[in-house]
């Protein structure tokens, strides 16, 4: 109570992308059909690895939880975005800005965590194709989730406990879509100079500590590809890992533009661009990569429909 005493305001106004209403009506069905197609793409991938049991290794059992993660913080997102889209009522409370930062927060600290362990699972079923289900055992698998979400739990805590020691006094308008810790911290009117190396701080520890989990891994199955007589083999070597790399190149690029430089050079523009690309856009394009560049996914899809089909058929 008394750190609401010490804050004027009580809810914060999210003044969204654009104020034109015809490039807010665009933005909508564009955001919606996006939404629609990141919820059918991350539900179906669940669905299709949980039927299908030639799936249920640790590389999809990581790409499951990447798939709930995707579709999770897309949710903590876009729905809020697509009200500002179509009502004049752009208003969020105080709790429900801090909850909507606590869990993207929360997910995508996670997800690093969750890319990093699918890159060692790439590196292991490569470099040591033998003892694959020996180290990734159940036991490791569920210890190596376990933890990427115990991180994601400490970073958004520790960030969102930061920012409430904040204090808005006059403007509460957010300049952006959604309730990010930039644009608030341009709302303080107290000094923001140690909740930003904390941000800082636990936002690079993440990124640098993850991509050099993934950085080695690949290096390492560049090294063991590099070694393969046969051509196909290679292909076959790199086909294994080309989804994951792509998506770990395209989140990676896009986090790191955002949140690994100082305030100051905080652009509206630039910015929300590459939030709307990472919060809206890459939750969608993961189903995509993973399925449309893995036959394994296709011909899971083709048993689990076969079988669906035949099962209708008997009855």
């Amino acid at each position: 109570m008394n750190r609401r005493d010490k804050t004027n305001v009580s809810d914060f106004i999210l003044v969204g992308l654009t104020d034109s209403e015809e490039i807010q009506l665009v933005l909508f069905n564009l955001f919606l059909l996006i939404y629609l197609i990141t919820v059918l793409g991350n539900a179906g991938m669940i669905l299709i690895i949980r039927l299908d049991l030639q799936l249920h290794t640790p590389m999809y059992f990581f790409l499951t939880h990447l798939s709930f993660l995707d579709l999770s913080y897309s949710t903590v997102i876009t729905p809020k975005a697509l009200e500002n889209l179509l009502t004049a009522n752009k208003h969020i409370s105080y709790g429900g800005c801090f909850s909507q930062m606590y869990f993207f927060i929360f997910l995508a600290v996670t997800e690093c965590f969750i890319l990093s362990s699918m890159a060692y699972d790439r590196y292991v079923a490569i470099c040591n194709p033998l003892q694959y289900a020996v180290i990734l055992s159940t036991k490791v698998c569920c210890s190596l989730i376990t933890a990427s979400y115990i991180f994601g739990f400490i970073a958004s805590i520790i960030t969102v406990l930061g920012m409430n020691t904040l204090h808005f006094c006059n403007s509460n308008v957010i300049h952006h879509f959604f309730c990010d810790t930039s644009p608030i911290l341009a709302l303080s009117c107290t000094d923001t100079h140690n909740v930003e190396i904390i941000i800082f701080i636990l936002a690079g520890s993440t990124l640098v500590a993850s991509l050099i989990i993934v950085s080695v891994s690949y290096v390492s199955i560049l090294s063991a590809i590099l070694k393969i007589s046969s051509t196909s083999g290679k292909q076959k070597a790199f086909s294994t890992c080309a989804a994951h790399l792509l998506g770990v190149t395209i989140f990676y690029a896009s986090m790191i533009f955002t949140y690994l430089k100082p305030r100051s050079s905080y652009t509206l523009g630039k910015d929300q661009v590459a939030s709307v690309f990472y919060t809206i856009v890459i939750p969608m394009l993961n189903p995509l990569i993973y399925s449309l560049r893995n036959k394994e996914v296709k011909n899971a899809l083709i048993r689990v429909v076969l079988k669906r089909g035949n099962t209708g058929h008997l009855r």
